[in-house]
């Protein structure tokens, strides 16, 4: 039989799950990843941890309401404590499915994505644009019988209008069983108007399409759903729990919502 060869690292180009891990201090990106996050503004590297933080409450918080299932789409490169760390150690039986579309966020997923002995942890290289292939791999780990909860985490925002962001959500969330949950957050400009314009020329000098959207443009994604208390907020405004954290501007929409 013969392998399967391992996709080709494009390190020419830079991509926005290295970006990012530049963005958070870590060290799994290339040159040019690092040159289109020195000329963001320097206020995105405080927005990309209070993204992260928000994501760390978040899964805690489903895990605490006994969700054991989650379905986590441009999951980036690791950067500890993952998703299924947060869930693990509330459910140590949760399974998570792990998917993105860059190829060194697979090699690193198979060394650090490492699951529990009662638990699950699995990846697949794809692009949230091709759902089927995501949800076809999904149910082999996942039960969809039961609530899974869907991880879209800084990633639609990269995702222009053309290529209909709002039908590939509904497509996935539409996969999802009742119970299910929604957890997503999306970069936008609303709080740093001053920002937009230089933010977006780094993403383009990087050939690398962002299209931050407004409240209202978010709201869209939520549609059908029940959002749960506080409803749709930026970052550091969404909490559950104590203690509650500090109140900042911030760069992203989030929100945590129930399929009904």
């Amino acid at each position: 039989m013969t392998a399967t060869p391992k996709p080709v690292i494009d390190t020419s180009r830079p991509h926005p799950a290295r970006v990012y891990d530049w963005l958070l201090g870590g060290k799994d990106h290339y040159l040019v990843d690092q040159e289109v996050g020195e000329k963001l503004p320097a206020e995105a590297r405080d927005n990309a941890a209070r993204n992260r933080a928000f994501m760390h409450r978040a899964a805690a918080w489903l895990a605490g309401q006994g969700v054991d299932q989650f379905l986590d789409i441009g999951t980036g490169i690791p950067t500890e404590p993952n998703l299924h760390q947060i869930v693990q150690a509330v459910i140590p039986s949760a399974r998570v499915v792990y998917a993105d579309n860059d190829p060194i966020v697979l090699r690193h997923a198979e060394a650090l994505l490492v699951s529990t002995e009662e638990g699950a942890t699995d990846y697949i290289q794809a692009d949230v644009r091709d759902p089927e292939a995501i949800l076809a791999h999904a149910r082999s780990v996942l039960d969809f019988g039961r609530p899974v909860a869907l991880s879209l985490i800084a990633l639609l925002h990269f995702i222009p209008d053309g290529d209909d962001p709002y039908g590939v959500t509904r497509a996935l969330v539409d996969a999802l069983p009742s119970g299910s949950w929604l957890v997503l957050s999306h970069g936008t400009a609303d709080q740093h108007p001053e920002l937009e314009s230089s933010t977006k020329d780094a993403y383009k000098k990087g050939a690398i399409p962002l299209r931050m959207r407004t409240r209202a443009e978010v709201e869209p994604f939520f549609a059908g759903l029940e959002l749960a208390e506080p409803g749709l907020v930026t970052a550091t405004d969404w909490y559950r729990e104590e203690p509650a954290p500090v109140s900042e501007r911030s760069g992203f929409y989030v929100g945590v919502a129930r399929v009904p």
